[in-house]
């Protein structure tokens, strides 16, 4: 054979070799540009594609505000000191002699706890009889029992206090110091003083968040947004459940990243840039800058707004589309609001593909040129 047609034959027998190989389907962290753009829905796709301008930011910057309701703000402070049924008390009694009626022998005072007004709002001391509690204030029944043992004993000094019971109480859950049912205390009918009485919250303050469950209805505040706004510090009412969580908002990164995971929010606005760089960064041998999509299921109002319709109507996939290489890129990211449940996918750069084809092709003739020279020896 002739060296001009070995030559041919070689670069068509090369050319065949990387047509098979890139037949044979290289790895790659998913689909291209090109690809995703293939699946919009111009191209009978179930997609829209959006390029990210600053009209698409400012009509994206739509996150859902926590806040307590106008019913749970019109709500007034209770009358914590009132007792209630079922409102737990605890009863000190002190006398002023050495045998008293109560007091163990060689003492002079006896302490009573957990006493429980009943469902009639009544309560039992000894040598005192059944007592109308519930509408007392905790000095008022104090009074009362001393009058009723004064008769008995000399001088009784009597203390009154109320405890968690099933009258004025909350429950405190999650991250606090110190979970459990508090009572209604003048200290504490508000709802920062009592997380306070609970222990502080011991999340990080940035994504703590605080909902208070009420007769089937539900609130939600941030925790900076409470102590910022006092409209959010809500008085209490008895039953109210407290409970402290960190948010539970995150989104997905896949593609050419430093890390390709579900990722919490850290922060109560997140930006595109800002969830890049939580995963670290755009991968440098990898990454088509391009290519940074936003994947979405969009409200039927946002998505008409961004694309200039009326018809839509329910969710709507959009992928939006970050070119940072635009010189407006970077500031349409760092602008550009992630919400819960999206997908923030970054495609490789074109080269990749190449570069993953000529290592396999160099693998394949590395590998056929030993065969070769084993079966030669």
């Amino acid at each position: 054979m002739k060296p001009h047609a070995m030559r041919w034959a070689r670069h068509l027998a090369l050319l065949s070799l990387v047509a098979g190989i890139a037949a044979c389907g290289l790895p790659r962290s998913g689909p291209n540009k090109g690809e995703i753009f293939a699946g919009k829905e111009a191209k009978s796709g179930s997609a829209f594609i959006v390029p990210v301008d600053d009209a698409v930011t400012r009509a994206t910057a739509v996150v859902p505000s926590l806040g307590f309701s106008s019913q749970f703000q019109s709500a007034g402070i209770v009358g914590s000191d009132d007792i209630r049924p079922g409102d737990v008390l605890g009863l000190t009694i002190w006398e002023n002699v050495d045998n008293g009626l109560l007091a163990a022998q060689g003492l002079n005072s006896t302490n009573l706890s957990e006493v429980q007004v009943d469902g009639s709002g009544y309560i039992f001391v000894p040598y005192a009889g059944r007592i109308k509690a519930a509408g007392n204030t905790p000095e008022a029944l104090r009074r009362v029992i001393t009058g009723k043992l004064d008769a008995q004993t000399p001088d009784p000094q009597v203390s009154v206090t109320r405890l968690a019971g099933d009258g004025a109480t909350v429950s405190v859950m999650g991250g606090v110091g110190a979970q459990g049912v508090f009572p209604i205390e003048r200290p504490t009918r508000t709802l920062s003083a009592m997380l306070a009485k609970a222990g502080g919250v011991v999340i990080e303050p940035e994504v703590a968040q605080i909902t208070v469950t009420r007769g089937g209805q539900n609130g939600k505040v941030w925790l900076k947004d409470l102590y910022s706004n006092p409209r959010m510090d809500i008085a209490l009412r008895p039953g109210d459940v407290i409970l402290v969580e960190k948010d539970q908002r995150s989104f997905t990164a896949m593609g050419a990243t430093g890390a390709q995971s579900r990722v919490p929010f850290e922060t109560q606005n997140l930006s595109a840039i800002e969830a890049i760089a939580q995963v670290g960064g755009l991968s440098t041998n990898l990454a088509d800058p391009t290519g940074v999509f936003v994947l979405r299921d969009e409200s039927p109002e946002i998505a008409n707004a961004v694309l200039g319709r009326t018809d839509l109507v329910g969710p709507q996939r959009v992928a939006y589309v970050l070119d940072l290489t635009q010189p407006n890129g970077l500031f349409n990211a760092r602008d550009f609001i992630i919400r819960d449940e999206d997908t923030v996918y970054v495609t490789e750069a074109p080269y990749v593909q190449w570069y993953k084809t000529l290592n396999a092709l160099t693998g394949t003739l590395n590998t056929a040129n030993s065969l070769s020279a084993a079966a030669g020896q």
